[in-house]
């Protein structure tokens, strides 16, 4: 029997989708389940799709079913699951099998798995999929770490059945270990704020303009058209206009204002901690998910204090809501750029040489931000791989100067009225930081002294001090 090009364990939703996926575009594929039920229903309902599809009971059978040197997608629960399920491949495979993590693993993990690896002649790959069940089903953006011989196995594969952005897949190679999986938590990262920022958006439009869901929705339709193109804005429209089929209410409506999380937006902000990469707008998404779920104590905080009294909107409503658009956009750019100087700084710490203007490539279609100005990010990192921050490249510096304005008025108008928007006004400050040489620092310095005795750098040059609080005198440290 014809043998597969590669194999998938983990029949759930992800896995069934990105195995169909992979047979449709021609690739023949093995596929086990841990459940020989779920198997066997899935081969069933495979339609046209059978011929490409090797159906396993056994592990033995299944491995015995891919063609050497086997590559082998695990899509199952992260964490422990993955970890036991590689021991139980393990006795089956032979020198030059690739075990493949295709779920949202925490990159650690993914590099001691690879470490752990470095005794035997087996390899592992970490390889973020982004996009969602349907980008699993017709094409995901595709984000790979482990060596360059196992990326050149499934390269062929992963490409075929990649997004494409004009004809151009979105996959690639992105360095050694856990490069991969660092990217997509990063991607995550940067989702976590997009999202978190339209929300902030939606909640100015509706309790602060008073506008219903389905009006917002025509906004965001309309945003969609312009600057603001992507993914997110677009299915914003989509979920707004949509209608309770039990109530006959906006479905966003009836929805419980407590949003979920599974990890990855937090260890993003844990890693820029880690590196002392200032990610401001990432770490307010993950605070705002955090408070979301906190609605008992909302609710009681709410009848002790109120809601404050919302600031009447501008007269000017269609200049309101240009300055929402140009504020949401300035705020996204914020966003990436610090998701970016993220990625940066750990390129250079783990030596994966991340290929910037190539990441977001890839981004442009099948994943969750994509949207129109990452042709814009793939230029400007084009031009200058090793700029500092995307903001101030020529292109984006031009934008921020022209959005920077319409931010401040909106975070304004929140904050009078009462209407929260951390993402926003953290991008705000971040702008306002990044930009100014000479901030308050040197206050915090003096203070660590005082208490600490840290020492401090001087404007003069000279050599590190301490303060005259103690002594009365300036001192050399």
């Amino acid at each position: 029997m014809e043998q597969a090009e590669i194999g998938l364990i983990g029949l759930g939703v992800m896995g069934a989708n990105l195995a169909l996926n992979i047979a449709e575009k021609g690739n023949k594929i093995a596929v086990f389940n841990r459940t020989a039920e779920v198997t066997k229903k899935f081969y069933a309902e495979a339609g046209d799709l059978q011929s490409q599809i090797i159906p396993c009971v056994t592990l033995e059978e299944f491995v015995a079913a891919i063609r050497p040197p086997r590559p082998i997608i695990i899509m199952i629960k992260a964490g422990d699951p993955v970890d036991q399920q590689m021991e139980l491949l393990k006795p089956y495979l032979s020198g030059g099998d690739i075990m493949i993590d295709a779920g949202n693993a925490n990159f650690r993990d993914t590099m001691r798995r690879f470490d752990n690896l470095n005794d035997s002649d087996l390899t592992f790959i970490g390889m973020g999929v982004s996009g969602g069940e349907e980008g699993a089903r017709h094409g995901p953006s595709i984000m790979v770490g482990g060596t360059e011989d196992s990326w050149k196995r499934v390269e062929k594969v992963l490409t075929s059945i990649s997004a494409k952005f004009n004809d151009e897949p979105c996959v690639a190679w992105l360095g050694e270990n856990g490069a991969g999986h660092f990217v997509k938590t990063i991607h995550n990262g940067i989702e976590y704020a997009d999202m978190q920022m339209i929300a902030e958006i939606y909640g100015i439009l509706r309790d602060g303009l008073g506008m219903n869901a389905s009006e917002i929705g025509d906004v965001f339709g309309k945003w969609n058209t312009g600057r603001l193109n992507s993914y997110l804005i677009e299915i914003s429209e989509k979920v707004l206009k949509a209608t309770d089929p039990i109530s006959g209410q906006p479905m966003v409506d009836v929805i419980v204002d407590a949003a979920g999380q599974k990890g990855t937006g937090k260890w993003s902000v844990i890693e820029a901690q880690n590196m002392g990469v200032a990610a401001t707008a990432i770490e307010a998404a993950v605070s705002g998910r955090v408070l979301s779920s906190q609605i008992v104590e909302r609710r009681a905080a709410e009848k002790i204090f109120g809601l404050p009294q919302t600031v009447p909107a501008p007269k000017d409503g269609m200049a309101f809501l240009a300055d929402l658009e140009s504020a949401l956009l300035a705020a996204k750019i914020g966003a990436y750029a610090q998701g970016f100087a993220v990625m940066a700084a750990a390129s250079k710490e783990y030596g994966w040489n991340l290929p910037m203007p190539v990441i977001a490539k890839i981004w442009r279609a099948g994943c969750i931000i994509r949207s129109g100005f990452l042709d814009e990010i793939t230029s400007a990192f084009t031009k200058d791989p090793d700029v500092a921050n995307l903001i101030v490249t020529p292109a984006f510096a031009q934008m921020v100067k022209e959005t920077d304005g319409a931010l401040r008025r909106v975070v304004s108008y929140a904050a009078l009225s009462g209407l929260p928007v951390p993402a926003l006004s953290s991008a705000l400050s971040y702008f306002d930081a990044y930009r100014r040489s000479r901030g308050t620092a040197n206050l915090i310095q003096a203070q660590r002294d005082f208490f600490g005795a840290h020492g401090f750098d001087r404007l003069d040059g000279v050599d590190k001090h301490h303060g005259p609080w103690g002594s009365g005198l300036a001192t050399l440290a």
